[in-house]
């Protein structure tokens, strides 16, 4: 049985370093044929609305959008509710497959069985 990988993204454009980090062990992971549920949180909400993870450029790294659309394509990436309320982000403002979700279900999935959650 594989691992689950919850990774919570707090960091946007205002810590490049820090989202690049978060975005490439996302990716990677996806990329090895884990379970990968990516949280983005205070300004890594923004990352879920089209163009925005375009954005932010980062030397020496892989584009941050072409990141989170290899995390899109294998794994499930979640705006928290409270961050999308703050920004006056709707479901239909974020990219497709992207969903809004609260509390509850990122305390759910970091309580499994076999997860291990990582924080940027």
């Amino acid at each position: 049985m594989k691992r689950k990988l919850v990774i919570k993204l707090a960091h946007g454009s205002d810590a490049p370093e820090i989202m690049s980090a978060g975005l490439t062990i996302a990716a990677t992971a996806v990329a090895s044929g884990a379970t990968v549920s990516l949280w983005l949180t205070a300004e890594a909400a923004w990352l879920g609305v089209p163009g925005r993870a375009d954005d932010v450029p980062l030397e020496h790294s892989a584009p941050a959008a072409e990141l989170l659309a290899a995390v899109l394509a294998g794994g499930v990436v979640s705006v928290c509710a409270q961050c999308a309320a703050r920004r006056g982000l709707k479901v239909s403002d974020l990219l497709d497959g992207v969903r809004i979700a609260g509390a509850a279900s990122f305390v759910e999935e970091v309580l499994g069985d076999d997860v291990t959650a990582l924080v940027y």
